[in-house]
């Protein structure tokens, strides 16, 4: 039922705007209704599908509301939680005392408030003692956060706000579809036009975003890193580089523009698939105003590649003086709601809270001051996530897991799910019984975004507070209250508070005087500011001590980075240089064509919740498989009929989609369905050798009537 009779001001559960919305209880307080908030600013009232009917999910109906556990029949069986608690803590700790601590494993999600990833890397590290501990968010934006930490210091998906978009005089949209990935952020861009800036958009599909590009290039999928190359090319030898800023601002030029140089324009129209002249035209927009930015999102990114592609398009920027600048600079644009958040505090397997290295002693030594243990305690990096799903059931024989569902999510899928089924103990929290919770030996019921309290980090890293506006059914607990409880039944009695205010005051110590430093920030500082961005300390004069109040001594925020120095030592940004390479798989004579994956407007991730919300499935009923007419003709397919797509992980099946609006040598699958129309049974594990990302969006495959 409802806290109270007033409407709750908070945010969307879903992608990373975290838009702002308002709660308002229906007649009898058992659910609410969704509002405008027009104040928030950072999509000003206006909501997609899936945030207007988030409180569908919130439903008995549809969600968990007892834990399970799996009894000797094989059959998941409601149990009291004193039960599925003692089950969980005894299936970790007889793994642990059995094979070593490090034979447990901890997989986090991107959903996850920045309270329950800081509260789940901390008992990875302190109950567990494991350091076999990923989460989802290094499937959405890792290679940029590589590329970004490798040119500027710092990683934040966006240095600048989302305002600065339409104020700037051209922006390059690399890999993107935010009209249907983002809707209320499509007015960012509607608006760049309206003020007179030009939009480039590269896609490999001529998607609803593309369609509002005044300039849009479709390359073949694969070939980012070329097409960055060949335009910085362009730039060189049409004398458009910024050699001031170059001198005063950056460093490694000489060795960046070598590469570039080495992909000239006719061998780069070979690779991608775009003339010559539309390479001149996009230089020629980019370049012409004195403010421009490039936006990059899973497109480029999702490749074994990724890292180094990412290091192209930040390199077109320096080169041009687009960086460091007002209105100007490289910007990734997050996916999950709290993937930037979510790998600043610990989940992922090499960082600490406030995006330590772990591989750092006096990181180690703060935030193990903070815990009260010794530094040497602490775990050292772990499997990155792919890595850790791959070896499951082998080297870690037991898993914790929050907030994801890598059976629909992960690459190589099929592969996956028998890892998992393969392991000696799972449990999962989550609010559904997903696809991955059905194969778990302990289930257990979580709240979901309406009946908790916490923060997220959007895209902008902008500090924001979801507040509860619901009490969840009884049978429900926070994963906060899981993780006290576990921590207490294996031997921790302190340390895991389960109030979301409290773990956050934690955080602001265990965060300060690190990259993402959170000490300055409070929940009555973000209610009061619309959300406060990081870094900020609240002691900028020594950002190592976090005493004292964050009120108007502390730093205000930081909304925009880079401006004074980039976050290295010197000061100076860092030119990488890189080259063009193939993707892992190339198309040949048995698989002839490339696969590419992403996502449709009215379905979210793997589909888990948003499949549960009937308006949705109208919309957007089951997969499909995007091709071209030239292609359909050839393979004798018809539209609506099931195709076979294979590649040479396995086989999806799926009906035909027929398109002039995508390139004839490619076909697209979106990926949020299990079963024969799982798309991610076909993708390609292979690794970039810095991110770990694998490379979802490009692999070969043959297509065939099914």
């Amino acid at each position: 039922m409802h806290t109270s009779d007033a409407a709750t001001d908070t945010h969307c559960p879903y992608c990373a705007l975290q838009c702002g919305m308002r709660l308002r209880p229906e007649p009898g307080g058992a659910t609410v209704v969704v509002e405008e908030r027009t104040d928030f600013p950072v999509n000003r009232g206006a909501l997609c599908g899936k945030g207007r009917t988030a409180p569908a999910v919130l439903s008995s109906r549809v969600r968990l509301t007892e834990p399970l556990v799996r009894t000797h029949a094989g059959r998941l069986e409601p149990a009291t939680w004193e039960e599925a608690l003692d089950a969980v803590a005894e299936g970790l700790a007889r793994t642990g005392r059995a094979h070593g601590p490090d034979a447990v494993g901890v997989f986090g999600g991107g959903g996850l408030t920045n309270e329950k990833a800081y509260a789940l890397g901390k008992f990875a590290r302190v109950a567990l003692r494991t350091s076999q501990i990923d989460y989802n968010g290094r499937f959405c934006m890792s290679s940029a956060a590589a590329a970004h930490q490798r040119a500027f210091g710092l990683d934040r998906g966006l240095p600048f706000p989302l305002a600065d978009v339409p104020r700037t005089g051209c922006v390059i949209l690399v890999g993107s579809n935010l009209a249907e990935t983002m809707p209320p952020a499509l007015r960012y861009l509607t608006e760049l036009k309206a003020n007179g800036g030009t939009l480039i958009v590269i896609d490999p599909r001529r998607t609803r975003t593309a369609e509002q590009a005044d300039l849009h290039l479709a390359p073949r999928p694969g070939t980012d890193l070329a097409l960055a190359l060949g335009l910085l090319h362009l730039i060189v030898a049409e004398g458009r580089t910024d050699e001031e800023f170059i001198a005063a601002r950056t460093t490694g030029w000489q060795e960046a523009r070598a590469a570039a140089m080495a992909h000239w324009p006719e061998l780069v129209e070979r690779i991608t698939g775009i003339p010559v002249p539309r390479l001149r035209e996009a230089v020629a927009m980019f370049c012409a105003p004195e403010s421009a930015m490039v936006l990059t999102a899973r497109g480029p990114e999702q490749q074994s590649k990724g890292t180094d592609t990412v290091g192209a398009w930040i390199n077109l920027c320096l080169a041009t003086g687009r960086a460091g600048r007002p209105l100007s600079g490289y910007g990734c644009l997050t996916g999950q709601g709290n993937g930037q958040g979510g790998r600043e505090h610990g989940q992922k397997a090499d960082q600490l809270p406030g995006y330590r290295k772990l591989t750092d002693p006096a990181a180690r030594a703060h935030v193990a001051g903070v815990w009260g243990v010794d530094p040497d305690s602490l775990p050292g990096p772990g499997r990155s996530a792919y890595e850790l799903l791959d070896a499951l059931g082998t080297d870690v024989k037991a898993l914790l897991l929050m907030g994801s569902n890598p059976v629909v999510s992960a690459p190589r899928a099929a592969h996956v799910e028998d890892r998992i089924r393969s392991l000696d103990f799972l449990a999962v929290a989550d609010v559904v019984l997903s696809e991955t919770a059905a194969l778990a030996d302990v289930v257990l019921p979580v709240t979901q975004w309406a009946e908790e309290t916490g923060t997220t980090t959007n895209l902008e890293g902008r500090v924001l507070l979801r507040r509860r506006a619901l009490t969840p059914p009884p049978g429900v607990r926070s994963d906060l209250d899981v993780l006290h409880g576990l921590a207490a039944r294996l031997g921790v009695e302190k340390g895991f508070p389960t109030e979301p205010e409290e773990v956050f005051e934690e955080l602001r110590r265990a965060s300060a005087g690190g990259p993402a430093d959170y000490s300055g920030i409070t929940y009555a500082r973000i209610e009061a500011e619309q959300g406060v961005f990081w870094p900020c300390p609240a002691n900028p004069a020594n950002p190592a001590d976090p005493a004292g109040p964050a009120g108007p001594e502390g730093s205000p925020g930081t909304e925009r980075l880079f401006l004074d120095r980039f976050a290295t030592d010197d000061g100076r940004a860092r030119f990488v240089p890189v080259s063009h390479r193939d993707a892992a798989e190339v198309p040949d004579a048995d698989y002839p064509l490339l696969l590419t994956t992403g996502r449709v407007v009215a379905q979210y991730q793997s589909g888990a919740q948003t499949r549960r919300v009937d308006e949705l499935n109208a919309a957007a009923p089951g997969p499909f498989v995007e091709l071209h007419p030239r292609l359909a003709a050839r393979i004798g397919a018809v539209d609506g009929s099931p195709l076979a797509v294979t590649s040479r992980r396995g086989r999806a099946v799926a009906p035909a989609r027929i398109t002039d609006t995508i390139r004839a040598d490619t076909v697209f699958m979106p990926f949020h369905w299990p079963g024969e129309g799982r798309a991610n049974t076909l993708t390609n594990p292979a690794l970039d050798p810095t991110s770990r990302m694998p490379e979802f969006k490009v692999c070969a495959v043959r297509v065939e009537p099914a």
